[in-house]
């Protein structure tokens, strides 16, 4: 019943498209149909509690499946979800549905989620980024011209006075802003507090000989959620205009909080994209 040729997907509908690789002998419409089971409403097998819901109106629907061109015994499955099956403004609820457990179903050699629609109904339950390059401009007072900046190398053994001086000639050369790097937290030899105070402090000082408002990106990735919030109050009561996170490796919930903190707060926020290549650089 998870496979359906005929259903015609709505507007509202969260659209996948995953290359699917049987199990040899398993049928492509049936790993399809498995597909859009285990990562919505289905499991492995039957159950009497199916009969207390509509799953007509909630299940995933696989409604087209195509072969891969040149790959043998792989298929593209286009799988269907409903609006409902999702919490508003969760990537998290999103993602443990679509890239959750199906992908360790036994009826698939391999799994990959190749494509997804996200309509405009569950997207604009999300706040989104907090500010965009408008604001960032405003913030820097910089119009006109790219702006300038660079990452501080190198991004590990460094002490926090030396990391500063770092920031502080670059800014001074004429950057417009400098960044940590991603793995830049709060390792023995530089915490991340004495970073803080000695990247403003270079910050304050470039702005004052140049006459240009300055930024630095301070990472605040954190072990916890409730640290990562910390470092960020830290950097706003600092004045810096910036904080970066590393979304992937920090958590897409931990991710949500922060930029909902920092449109509170009137931070700039850089997201990182550490860990992605894991994810979409290996196509098979």
């Amino acid at each position: 019943t998870y496979y359906t040729p005929e259903y015609q997907t709505l507007d509202t509908d969260i659209l996948a498209a995953f290359r699917v690789t049987p199990q040899p002998g398993v049928p492509p419409e049936e790993a399809g149909a498995a597909v859009a089971a285990e990562s919505s409403t289905g499991t492995w097998t039957t159950v009497w509690t199916d009969g207390l819901t509509n799953l007509d109106r909630y299940k995933g629907r696989c409604y087209h499946i195509e072969p891969v061109p040149g790959e043998e015994s792989q298929f593209i499955a286009y799988v269907a979800y409903p609006l409902d099956l999702f919490e508003e403004g969760s990537v998290t609820n999103m993602f443990t549905s679509i890239v959750g457990n199906v992908f360790g179903f036994k009826a698939l050699r391999a799994l990959r989620l190749e494509d997804l629609r996200i309509p405009p109904a569950y997207s604009k339950t999300f706040q989104g980024p907090p500010h965009g390059i408008q604001v960032e401009r405003d913030k820097l007072n910089k119009y006109g011209r790219p702006l300038l900046g660079c990452t501080i190398k190198p991004k590990l053994g460094l002490s926090a006075k030396n990391y500063g001086r770092a920031v502080y000639e670059c800014l001074r050369g004429g950057l417009d802003f400098t960044k940590d790097d991603e793995n830049v937290n709060s390792q023995p030899f530089m915490r991340w507090r004495d970073r803080f105070l000695f990247c403003t402090e270079a910050l304050y000082k470039a702005q004052a000989e140049t006459g240009e408002v300055k930024g630095h990106y301070l990472n605040a990735t954190a072990g916890t959620s409730e640290e990562m919030i910390k470092r960020a109050a830290c950097a706003r009561e600092l004045g810096v205009p910036i904080v970066m996170h590393d979304y992937l490796t920090g958590g897409f919930t931990s991710n949500t909080s922060l930029a909902h903190y920092c449109r509170d707060n009137g931070l700039l926020l850089h997201i990182h994209r550490a860990m992605h290549a894991v994810i979409d650089r290996q196509k098979n």
